[in-house]
């Protein structure tokens, strides 16, 4: 049975895409079968992953709208050095939230989806990138999830994010979703110069419990450039500090599934 994990946080510029795109290549490179659900209408997981959203012929507004069925929005991921499967988004979904106000079960149109396809029973990981914001969108995707993996930038104003953030999980456990878990924070752009960075990790670590899963990623020129040429870190860069941080996070994550 296949674990949906969705990739949250409400503050937009954590690293929420970068998480998605390259914890998936790991996680597929490693023989798991893998299913990224891009929503986030800046498409960006879409483009990060070698597909061009302005020429697929159906995206996961189309699903979430009726307008096409699981099989035919599904795509493979450009690179073929491992499977990885894709529902692609561009920037129509950004209307979603208007569009779906009078829609029953507004808020479990996407867990509907997953159920009636099977989709769990075809995939080991199904990773969900959520939009930067609490929007019908992020319901959707923590509605379907088994765990929410939260990416947190290493800087002040992150910490006050994760409040909020956690505050919403929280209402989402109690109302919607009641086997829901936090898989884990994921420190991003981490810098070991400056005395910020280690202070931010502190404070969640004694907020949230040292047994939380953890994982650190460094501040890496080459996490920035992979995107743009359609490719994960395991590809593009694969013995950057970026990518190996990554690895040890795809491998954390399998690890605590088999526990």
């Amino acid at each position: 049975m296949g674990k949906v994990i969705a990739i949250a946080n409400q503050k937009g510029g954590v690293g929420k895409t970068t998480t998605a795109i390259n914890l998936a290549a790991f996680l597929a490179e490693k023989g798991k079968k893998v299913l990224v659900i891009d929503s986030d209408p800046q498409g960006n997981t879409t483009t990060g992953l070698g597909i061009d959203k302005n020429n697929v012929e159906n995206t996961f507004y189309d699903l979430i709208m009726g307008e096409s069925d699981f099989n035919s929005t599904l795509n493979r991921a450009e690179f073929d050095e491992f499977g990885l499967d894709l529902l692609p988004t561009d920037i129509q979904l950004s209307g979603a939230e208007i569009e779906l106000i009078n829609f029953d079960r507004r808020e479990y149109i996407l867990k509907d989806i997953i159920d009636s396809n099977n989709v769990r029973d075809n995939y080991d990981y199904i990773l969900i990138d959520c939009p930067p914001s609490l929007n019908i969108l992020t319901l959707n995707a923590l509605t379907s999830a088994n765990s929410v993996l939260i990416p947190l930038q290493c800087e002040f104003l992150a910490l006050e994010g994760l409040s909020q953030f956690l505050h919403t999980y929280q209402l989402v456990k109690e109302r919607m979703n009641s086997d829901i878990e936090i898989e884990g924070i994921v420190f991003t752009m981490f810098d070991a110069r400056t005395n910020l960075s280690m202070q931010v990790v502190e404070e969640v670590t004694n907020y949230l419990g040292a047994d939380l899963f953890k994982c650190i990623i460094p501040r890496n020129v080459r996490l920035s450039e992979a995107p743009s040429h359609g490719l994960p870190i395991n590809l593009y860069d694969r013995k950057s500090k970026g990518s190996e941080a990554y690895e040890m996070l795809a491998d954390g994550i399998i690890e605590k599934g088999e526990n």
